[in-house]
């Protein structure tokens, strides 16, 4: 199969190349970016790949540009953000030219309309699967897994750490803010977006719009507890389609009081227009002295993520007549294990993990699709640890499921 690595030099399509060169059935992979230079330049790094691997440059604003470099390739890994500017374009050309398609979209706005393109997408023949990264992406497939220990599905909740230290995460997030140029990065950005305005959850078992930053207090097996605060996210609408949800489901950050604090400062100044995405970015990286005064009330009233896993999904529902609460989580503790200490190896090891199943046909159902409406979990999880590098002493992947009182 020929890939083409749409933004594949950037540092998530890059994990992903790198990785996608030891894919079973890939035939030639075409490194595409508007930076030439830097496309090129993984390009002469992967030279000694055990597949061809080729550079061109490709503006995915140019139209034409666009649909010759998808017209010639089986499969576009799209890595090319933001999702709420270039997603649903990309998509569009992909179903035109009969190009498979995969991404890392975690905008929830363009996710609903991409969704949309599902019968054209049917039509042509094109499997889309659209957010398979970290949240969304493995957060979709914890959920499926614990799913598939009850009946049927109230609630749905996912969640991933942004400066607890836990199994497998760090709490400096430094790269993560900045980009080279020490302007704040697209994901900084992005943050900010998906914490101001509304969101979309489900209440009721059905899709609302809701303030972010909202507290929810959760009680988990093992022992577990704490408090996580709602972040817009893609899950809570594709799980709604995947899981039939009666009530509510969220997307959820673990987060430290402090923090959580200072962000609802810059979420309020975003909403009152006092602060642009990228100003509300810029200062969270470097915070204001004044805002931090102003956040410290809320930090102290705010309640902390306890212990809450770093990662994880957790349903509840019926299961053999009883409710039950199904948390999955990852084992992620060990040197080799620190996925989401870094998320460029967070997004990019699991999109091409997820890539492997439609190249050799497992996921290749045509639309547009979640993850966990095409993607196996169980091979999933077993390639990801396999990817990861991890001893088979302990297993990745940890479902515990508990009565609820």
């Amino acid at each position: 199969m020929r890939i083409l690595a749409l933004g594949g030099p950037g540092a998530m399509g890059a994990v992903a190349v790198r990785l996608a060169t030891q894919l079973p059935g890939v035939d030639e992979i075409v490194i595409a970016d508007r930076d030439g230079a830097a496309a090129e330049l993984l390009s002469r790094q992967l030279a000694d790949a055990p597949v061809p691997v080729r550079a061109i440059t490709v503006d995915v604003t140019d139209d034409t540009e666009l649909r010759d470099a998808l017209g010639s390739a089986d499969l576009v890994v799209n890595t090319v953000g933001p999702y709420y500017r270039f997603g649903l374009t990309v998509l569009r050309t992909a179903i035109a030219t009969g190009t498979h398609y995969i991404d890392i979209c975690d905008d929830w706005e363009p996710t609903v309309q991409m969704l949309e393109l599902d019968d054209a997408a049917r039509s042509a023949g094109v499997c889309a699967v659209i957010g398979m990264g970290a949240s969304p992406g493995v957060s979709n497939l914890l959920a499926a897994t614990a799913a598939a220990e009850l009946d049927s599905v109230r609630d749905a909740y996912t969640a991933w750490p942004v400066d607890v230290v836990g199994e497998g995460n760090s709490d400096d997030g430094a790269e993560v803010l900045l980009g080279p140029d020490g302007q704040p990065s697209a994901a900084a950005v992005h943050w900010m977006q998906q914490s101001s305005g509304t969101i979309s959850t489900v209440s009721g078992g059905r899709l609302a719009m809701q303030r972010p930053l909202r507290p929810v207090a959760l009680t988990l097996p093992g022992g577990r507890s704490g408090t996580a605060y709602s972040i817009g996210h893609p899950e809570p609408i594709t799980l709604h389609r995947t899981l039939g949800l009666t009530g509510e489901a969220v997307n959820l950050m673990v987060i430290a009081p402090q923090t959580l604090a200072y962000l609802d400062v810059l979420r309020r100044d975003i909403d009152r227009g006092r602060l642009t995405n990228e100003t509300a970015a810029a200062q969270f990286a470097t915070p204001n002295p004044l805002r931090v005064i102003r956040s410290l009330p809320t930090a102290l009233r705010c309640k902390g993520p306890g212990t809450l896993p770093p990662f994880f999904a957790a349903v509840s529902g019926p299961s053999k007549g009883h409710e039950h609460m199904v948390l999955a989580h990852l084992n992620l503790a060990g040197p080799t294990g620190g996925l989401f200490g870094d998320m460029a190896r967070a997004t990019g090891i699991p999109l091409a993990v997820g890539m492997s199943q439609i190249i050799d046909g497992t996921a290749r159902r045509p639309g547009v699709h979640p993850p966990d409406a095409v993607i196996d979990p169980k091979r999933f999880f077993t390639d990801l640890d396999r990817h990861l590098g991890r001893s088979a002493d302990t297993p990745l992947l940890i479902v515990e499921s508990e009565p609820v009182a």
